[in-house]
């Protein structure tokens, strides 16, 4: 029989992820927030978009005691956004470990106003960044991210469903392959096998779109957690 602390537990989460912080006046997501930090553990950062967002909270639960878990305090975007601000999001923290992803956004498709999520099938839409381009961002975002970190782990992007607005299914795994060939040339960068894991919580996922419930996100933080646990240097 399964036990009635799950649904409760599962509410809890559900509450601290969705719950603001008052801050200015204004409402901040807990993803947001740094780390109560402890000088003894090592210095994890998160790096992604909404996906990220949503299991940040699991993830830095889940690595409590264990690690001092991070992320830059925006949505990261595309790898557009990334090359502009990825030394701001390093900073002068010396990281142990960096796990990052960009994908979901730069294979979106944008209408030639810039307009958000276009139809894929629309012969004046493009994504909003081609798949050669990607391929060459994810390179040069791998470079600069080994040199602030003793551990990267590359994660792959999650896939997109059925009837998402504005992306096709299936290309998820071809920017997923191209990225495969960047880290590949770079060298030294583990990968998280991320999609298939998000495809073993397809159910969690929204129908008809890339997000996931609020169990779907616990799960893909958890995830995280222990492949990072995994990949963590052994101090001296």
């Amino acid at each position: 029989m399964r036990s009635r602390c799950a649904p409760l537990a599962m509410l809890l989460v559900f509450v601290l992820a969705s719950t603001a912080l008052a801050q200015n006046g204004r409402r901040v997501n807990p993803a947001f927030t740094d780390p109560e930090i402890d000088p003894a553990l090592p210095n994890v950062l998160l790096i992604g978009d909404s996906i990220s967002i949503g299991y940040h909270v699991a993830a830095r639960e889940a690595l409590a005691g264990k690690a001092n878990v991070f992320r830059p305090k925006t949505n990261c975007g595309p790898t557009t956004r990334g090359l502009e601000q990825i030394d701001q999001w390093l900073g002068d923290r010396r990281w142990d470990v960096v796990h990052w992803n960009f994908g979901l956004h730069d294979l979106k498709y944008m209408g030639p106003n810039g307009e958000n999520l276009a139809d894929p099938a629309a012969p004046t839409s493009h994504p909003q960044v081609p798949i050669d381009a990607y391929e060459a961002n994810i390179k040069t975002l791998a470079e600069r991210i080994k040199k602030g970190a003793k551990v990267v782990i590359w994660r792959e992007t999650t896939p997109v469903p059925e009837g998402a607005a504005g992306r096709v299914p299936g290309d998820a795994k071809r920017f997923n392959a191209a990225a495969a060939k960047a880290i590949t040339e770079v060298g030294g960068i583990g990968t998280d096998p991320f999609f298939a894991f998000a495809e073993s919580v397809a159910d969690r996922q929204q129908p008809a779109n890339v997000h996931y419930t609020a169990e779907g996100s616990q799960a893909l933080g958890e995830h995280v957690a222990k492949v990072i646990l995994e990949a963590l240097p052994t101090k001296n």
